[in-house]
């Protein structure tokens, strides 16, 4: 068997690993360990090559980007940010028809602002608002979809761990991928928003309207997000006037939200413990799942799978348009079954060198921006996709006595509104890089 062979049979064998239940990180290590000795044929260059590659890994200054804004997101929580960013949404839509849905997508969107992760966003957003859903009598079905699909929010709104990891893999700027994503984020916003508008006329037995409130009400729920302005302003607006690099402000972000955590009372030194732990120990998954994805991208250069790909697509004289739409309907596909990062950092060192040397009509660095786009806002689809989507079972996980299927049912229209925008975002690139040229 040649190299080559070699590197193309890893591929579902990684794939096979993790349907048997074998964590994705621990997988793509096993794999790259044992393709690696194959072609070299001894371990000396293997143990070698292992302790470089934890070193190079792990010494990379913007991977300390991930911890602290998890550690934001934990800080945030106990701030009580996601119910001040709730109640003033719902101030303002709560009457409408699906107002309180859309209010859900709202403070979804605000907290994925100071957050950087779905899963979080998603758990976070359905303590607070499932149970205000349930109360104006809206359906489980709609009710868990939405949560479901607001959650995504979390990862497509700046700052975004998903984005963090590819600007990595990628070696782009992580401050331009974060303004990148900007309009793609508040697009899906609106077309969460516009599915609710839809679903409840196409079954207006699904939902109910809470009652409007008078404008000093609304503007009294409104002043309360203020600390939610102040990290976000600090965060983004550092970065862009150039005060901070991201992980500087990722740092500034985590001690603003610490502070207004203590102030709110939420933050106390049994909370401190608990927020640093847990963000240890989903730091601690995320880092093995890059070490692991390390090894394996060594072993993939090691048999030239990337490499041979791209002449092959080149020479095969493949529309470059239609390589595009294989790649993201694959995406897609693998969503079904694996969860957001774990896709980044299995698939994007196998097709950015593809698709980066076919012509879009982009420079080099517009093209890596959009295609990382691309990636994530597919990738943010698999996180609800039936069957495995990461969010249908942390909202299953909180809503334990509405069946999974209800939550199956619900977020199909969000699923399509997903699908919209990514022929969308795909079809014109401009979308995503309009801001990034504006400002550089």
């Amino acid at each position: 068997m040649s190299n080559l062979e070699l590197g193309i049979y890893s591929f579902p064998l990684v794939l096979l690993l993790i349907f048997l239940r074998l964590p994705i990180g621990l997988a793509m290590l096993l794999v790259g360990l044992g393709g690696s000795w194959i072609i070299m044929g001894s371990t000396v260059p293997i143990l070698a090559r292992l302790k470089g590659e934890t070193y190079s890994t792990f010494s990379s200054y913007s991977l300390s980007i991930i911890p602290l804004f998890l550690l934001m997101g934990q800080f945030a929580t106990l701030g009580g940010m996601s119910q001040s960013l709730f109640r003033a949404s719902n101030a303002w839509l709560g009457h409408r028809k699906g107002g309180v849905a859309m209010s859900a997508i709202g403070a979804c969107a605000g907290f994925g602002a100071i957050c950087g992760s779905s899963l979080a966003t998603a758990a976070t957003m359905a303590q607070v608002a499932l149970p205000e859903l349930r109360r104006y009598g809206y359906s489980n079905a709609l009710a868990t979809g939405t949560l479901a699909a607001g959650g995504t929010l979390g990862v497509l709104i700046p700052p975004s761990v998903v984005l963090v990891i590819y600007a990595i893999l990628a070696e782009q700027n992580i401050a331009k991928l974060f303004l990148a994503a900007f309009v793609p984020g508040i697009l899906a916003a609106i077309g969460y928003m516009i599915v609710i508008a839809i679903y409840v006329r196409i079954s207006p037995g699904s939902a109910g309207s809470a009652e409007r409130m008078p404008y000093r009400e609304r503007f009294k729920a409104l002043a309360e997000v203020w600390p939610v302005l102040i990290v976000f302003i600090a965060v983004v607006g550092g970065i862009y006037t150039g005060i901070f690099t991201p992980t500087e402000a990722a740092a500034v972000g985590a001690a603003g939200t610490g502070l207004i955590a203590f102030v709110n009372g939420g933050l106390t030194r049994e909370t401190l413990v608990q927020s640093i732990l847990m963000t240890a120990s989903a730091t601690a998954m995320i880092f093995f799942i890059v070490f692991g994805a390390a090894i394996y991208n060594s072993f993939l250069a090691l048999s030239q799978l990337p490499a041979e790909a791209a002449l092959y697509i080149t020479s095969q004289g493949f529309d470059p348009w239609m390589v595009m739409v294989g790649i993201l309907i694959f995406y897609l596909i693998l969503g079904c079954f694996m969860d957001s990062l774990s896709m980044i950092l299995l698939t994007v060192p196998i097709f950015f060198p593809i698709v980066s040397v076919l012509d879009y009509g982009l420079g080099a660095e517009e093209f890596a921006i959009w295609f990382g786009i691309l990636v994530l806002v597919v990738v943010e689809v698999g996180l609800i996709t039936p069957p495995v989507g990461m969010n249908l079972f942390v909202i299953n996980a909180m809503a334990k006595d509405i069946p999974i299927v209800q939550t199956y049912r619900g977020v199909g229209p969000f699923v399509l509104s997903d699908i919209v925008r990514t022929v969308l975002l795909t079809a014109f690139p401009v979308i995503s890089l309009f801001m990034v040229r504006w400002l550089y």
